[in-house]
């Protein structure tokens, strides 16, 4: 089966990343992704911005990722440093080729997704037809604010801008009814299945051990009924690549795992892959 990895972060070199990607069994680096996705049937992955609006830094292999240019605490000042041209260099990325989209950090950068600051880049997205992605759920750090990253947040946007595409980072968890809710209500709105665990894990023992919540995770996909509008990403380097997929794959029905896995993000991020 090919595997999109519809959501990863690439990071430079220092030690809390390289520690962090260590920490499950990688190394951080392209070259080392690159081993690692021939390896396991990964084919691509997008990823989501961090760090700089310059075209310039975000330079990957084309054929191996994709990437969304990333409005994050570092480019926003959290709220405080909104760049006053800020939809032109946008939409610099949205016109290249290996940009495939826009992601959001609202928590982080504590500003509402109706915020008007936000409205120029919908229509941005609608116009070049790539999707906006966005963090939703459970912050990493405490300094953000889970109001702004709650799946109800993105309901408004989404209603608001219909012909603008989303797509939900983490499936809001572990707002999981709320975010059932606003992708059952909003057929723009998709859900990427990345960060929904951290670190190594024994999945035996944690599908016995955390029965619950694999069970509330099934529930709601299920639910649903719209394996069409669900990604599989991983948030890599947080999640041992090989151990994620198969956590996945646990989830999902095998009758709609290739459109999970490859499909659905081929789809929605426009990547071209056969």
């Amino acid at each position: 089966m090919k595997i999109i990895d519809a959501h990863l972060h690439l990071f430079p070199s220092e030690p809390r990343t390289d520690a962090m990607a260590r920490g499950v069994g990688h190394q951080n680096s392209i070259e080392h992704l690159r081993c690692a996705y021939a390896r396991l049937g990964y084919v691509h992955g997008v990823v989501m911005g961090n760090r700089s609006l310059e075209t310039g830094y975000h330079s990957y292999p084309a054929e191996l990722f994709h990437y969304c240019v990333g409005l994050d605490s570092l480019v926003m000042g959290r709220g405080t440093r909104v760049p006053e041209d800020l939809p032109d260099q946008v939409e610099a990325h949205l016109k290249r080729e290996n940009c495939c989209g826009v992601k959001l950090y609202p928590g982080y950068n504590r500003i509402w997704l109706s915020d008007p600051v936000y409205a120029p880049v919908y229509r941005l997205a609608a116009r070049y037809d790539k999707p906006v992605a966005v963090h939703m759920g459970l912050t990493a750090f405490p300094r953000a604010h889970l109001k702004y990253s709650h799946p109800l947040a993105l309901d408004e946007a989404a209603a608001d801008f219909p012909q603008t595409r989303f797509v939900m980072c983490h499936f809001g968890n572990p707002f999981l009814e709320a975010a059932a809710a606003v992708i059952e209500k909003n057929p723009n709105v998709c859900a990427d299945l990345s960060g929904l665990l951290e670190g190594r894990v024994d999945l035996d023992a944690y599908f016995r051990e955390q029965a619950g919540y694999a069970g509330l995770l099934r529930t709601w996909m299920t639910a649903l009924c719209a394996w069409d509008r669900f990604l599989y990403g991983t948030d890599w380097p947080i999640v041992n690549l090989g151990e994620y997929a198969d956590f996945i794959a646990r989830l999902i029905p095998e009758a709609r795992r290739e459109a999970v896995f490859f499909g659905n993000a081929n789809r929605v991020y426009g990547l071209g892959l056969s």
